[in-house]
């Protein structure tokens, strides 16, 4: 449930007249931006800026900044903003602290990733210590700063600042408030090229039209005096690459006009070398008892096998990667970087022939091999590569001076597996499903089992794809095996910061429905049949009413013969006849399915507000679906009830309580009574995955309905704009396959959300939770009608 402000009345007695008021004035923005962890920590920041006892100003600037820096890049940062506004408190004054939170969104939103949003706040704190008389003017210039820089050329701005007047306290204060020429001058030598933020929408959707699939891209940040030093990397699937890039010269100032790489074409150059990592290497290589050489050269052999399988599907990425790869200078080579510059360039361009027989020999290898699918190649090619270029007279390999040279090229850590511990693949291991699963006939269960009663660490569990009860009603399944659950299901959703699908990215794990006592049905049926009765006679008038006649068509399968003979009478009298003689006999049926989808998460479990504790939200929600279930018995219509809660987006945990086809027996009337509460709302996935059994059914109207007490949210997603978002987005996915959807929130604070995931029109809220069993028949019988 939301957290209301209205319970906070210490917080708001502790704070000013003036800070209580904005405080209420802005809780609408922060309800619609936060989860109720985000809002938590929201209200923890005012109270201990309160508590820190600065300049009112700084605490003002929080209660309206830190919503928006929490929707440029995340909820999770304004606990580190607090975080370093306390560290920095005896550093410097209020007045700048609060002008640095002032700052913050705007920041946020330049740079656009949280990290290298902590890289700028360490930069403020070199800052504070070593120029504390710069900060202030520092910030009041941050936004022509950030129209100018990158974080890096930042950086450096503000370290030749620093070092230039180490104790000069007036130079500081005119370099910082660019009123110095060295200033402006350094500026200028530090400005940007392209920058990242700027073309990263471009970039992900050429990247989705070239290579038909999402990569997730973030920018980086670096300390070297040449940005051409700070080179892409790939971690855990994501492409880091760097925050601005200039264009390219490879002559220098001389370099013709037509031969100068654009910053968005450097991108582009380096954004595929990264895909063609991500989509060709496989699997990846053990750098064990490797030295630094023979590493550099296998990365060399590895580059151009993925760069040849990629541009055997798109041939003029040759000519764009060969533009960032200088030309080579015949000769002696001086040092080892020259020829494996040198061996790159010929296994890119294969018009290029090197005279040295060390290149002549690699290339030669390279080319002669038949296929290029096996990652291992890099390995048999390279390790004696490296170990014939130490023969030769040159000096040692040093890993700086001798790297690559094609600023596109990442830095390859991606393709090594080291024989270091790592945490993330124990983990992996650790949670490795280890038993294995079998579908068995009914004959094999019942003949052939070995171990009866199998428990959690059996090897091997037997389970059989349909329930089987025996004659007592036990369910076989129970007795002798694990559930029959399907195979988990894989949905993509949407991430509204980088606009993009991530693909795969939920699982959908479905559950047996726990049974329960179907004593306890009948008796809250029993309890509920006035409110059966006072819906008996709409239910009727939704019943078909077999073949209706409909009169007064100009086109029918037959005439009408009381309008033909008013026609006729309309022109023996001079009057203008009505042409519309026709009939048609039309079946009246109502071809409807629905599928209500139930939110059993923990907050279910919560009492109803002012119901005095005995009942709950999920005991209401049960009782509602009784009452609509006995309504759509008699009106005929198929529909299926679902339930879903979720621990992670590798765990949404959905329940078919009845489904399309089924009879509403005592079965499902079980499986209700046992219907239990726990866990989080994925919402989007959910009804992605409803959405899945709507699609295969054969009805004209298909409708979702969906009933939630909270907003989405899960264990693993702080931001709550995204789960918002991504049930935003799956709701326009079902409407274009022809499902409508609508949602009833039982949340009497849910219209700020509700409204934006639904849409206006398609969503009710219910202020009294009471009125659910008879206000969700109603409101079934107005949407199908």
């Amino acid at each position: 449930m939301s957290i209301r402000l209205e319970d906070q009345s210490a917080l708001l007695d502790a704070l000013s007249e003036h800070a209580a008021s904005l405080l209420r004035d802005n809780w609408a923005e922060a309800t619609r931006t936060f989860s109720g962890a985000g809002l938590r920590n929201y209200l923890r920041g005012v109270e201990a800026l309160n508590d820190l006892g600065r300049t009112e100003s700084l605490l003002f600037s929080y209660i309206e900044k830190a919503p928006q820096l929490a929707r440029a890049i995340g909820e999770d940062s304004v606990p580190t903003l607090i975080e370093f506004v306390l560290a920095m408190a005896s550093k410097t004054s209020g007045e700048v602290l609060g002008l640095l939170v002032d700052k913050a969104p705007a920041a946020a939103a330049r740079l656009g990733d949280a990290a290298v949003f902590e890289q700028f706040l360490d930069l403020m704190s070199y800052v504070a210590a070593n120029a504390p008389r710069g900060m202030r003017p520092l910030l009041e210039h941050l936004d022509r700063l950030f129209g100018q820089l990158t974080l890096g050329g930042l950086r450096r701005w503000v370290q030749w600042g620093i070092k230039t007047y180490p104790n000069d306290i007036e130079g500081q204060n005119r370099y910082f408030s660019l009123k110095s020429p060295d200033a402006l001058s350094v500026l200028q030598r530090e400005r940007k090229g392209t920058v990242f933020i700027d073309v990263q929408r471009r970039l992900n959707m050429y990247l989705r039209a070239i290579w038909g699939r999402d990569f997730f891209m973030r920018p980086t940040a670096g300390d070297y005096e040449d940005r051409e030093g700070l080179r892409p990397f790939i971690e855990r699937y994501v492409i880091h690459i760097a925050d601005a890039y200039d264009d390219y010269k490879a002559l220098g100032d001389d370099t013709p006009e037509d031969e100068i790489v654009s910053g968005l074409d450097i991108y582009r150059a380096a954004a595929n070398h990264c895909a063609a990592h991500l989509v060709f290497t496989r699997e990846r290589l053990s750098d064990e008892d490797l030295g630094a050489l023979e590493r550099a050269v296998c990365e060399l052999i590895e580059d151009a096998r993925v760069e040849t399988l990629a541009i055997a599907r798109y041939p003029n990425m040759r000519n764009t990667w060969l533009a960032l790869h200088p030309v080579p200078v015949p000769g002696e080579p001086a040092t080892v970087g020259e020829l494996l510059h040198r061996l790159a360039y010929g296994l890119l361009d294969a018009d290029y022939a090197d005279p040295h027989p060390w290149v002549a020999d690699a290339v030669a290898r390279f080319r002669g091999l038949s296929s290029l699918e096996d990652g291992k190649l890099s390995l048999e090619i390279g390790i004696p590569l490296a170990a014939s270029l130490v023969e030769l007279d040159l000096p040692p390999f040093h890993p700086e001076r001798d790297r690559q040279r094609a600023i596109y090229r990442d830095d390859n850590r991606c393709i090594w597996v080291s024989g270091e511990y790592d945490a993330e693949v124990a983990l992996m291991a650790t949670w490795e499903a280890k038993q294995q699963r079998r579908d068995v006939s009914i004959l094999e269960m019942v003949n052939a089992v070995d171990v009866e009663y199998a428990g959690d660490d059996a090897e091997e569990v037997w389970v059989l794809g349909t329930e089987f009860l025996l004659d007592d009603g036990t369910s076989l399944n129970e007795l002798e095996g694990g559930q029959p659950v399907r195979h988990p299901v894989h949905y993509h959703e949407w991430d509204y910061q980088i606009q993009l699908e991530r693909p795969e990215w939920a699982t959908v794990i479905e559950r047996r429905p726990p049974m329960g006592d179907i004593a306890d049905i009948e008796q809250v049926l029993d309890e509920l049949k006035p409110t059966v009765s006072r819906l008996k006679h709409r239910i009727e008038s939704l019943v078909p009413q077999g073949m209706q006649r409909i009169r007064r068509l100009e086109d029918g399968d037959e005439l009408d013969v009381d309008a033909a003979v008013r026609a006729m009478i309309d022109l023996r009298t001079g009057m203008q006849p009505d042409p519309r003689v026709m009939m048609r006999n039309k079946l009246h049926t109502r071809d409807v399915g629905v599928l209500i989808l139930l939110d059993v998460s923990e907050s279910a479990n919560d009492p109803i507000p002012g119901g005095g504790g005995e009942e709950t939200i999920l005991s209401l929600t049960r009782k509602a679906c009784l009452v609509l279930a006995e309504a759509l018995q008699k009106i005929g219509d198929p529909f299926a009830l679902h339930a879903f809660s979720s621990d992670g987006r590798h765990d949404v945990r959905y329940q078919r309580i009845k489904d399309f086809g089924h009879p509403y027996d005592d079965m499902g009337k079980a499986r209700l009574a046992g219907m239990t509460a726990g866990y989080s709302t994925r919402l989007g996935t959910a009804m992605r995955h409803a959405g899945s059994y709507l699609r295969t059914l054969a009805r004209e109207k298909k409708l979702l309905l969906v009933i939630t007490d909270g907003e989405p949210a899960d264990v693993d997603v702080r931001d709550p704009q995204y789960l918002r978002q991504d049930a935003r987005y799956a709701v326009d996915e079902l409407r274009r396959a022809g499902i409508v959807t609508y949602g009833l929130s039982l949340d009497p604070y849910a219209d700020q959300y509700v409204s934006q995931i639904f849409g206006i029109g398609r969503y009710a809220v219910l202020d009294n939770v009471e009125r659910l069993p008879e206000k969700l028949s109603t409101l079934y019988m107005g949407l199908t009608q």
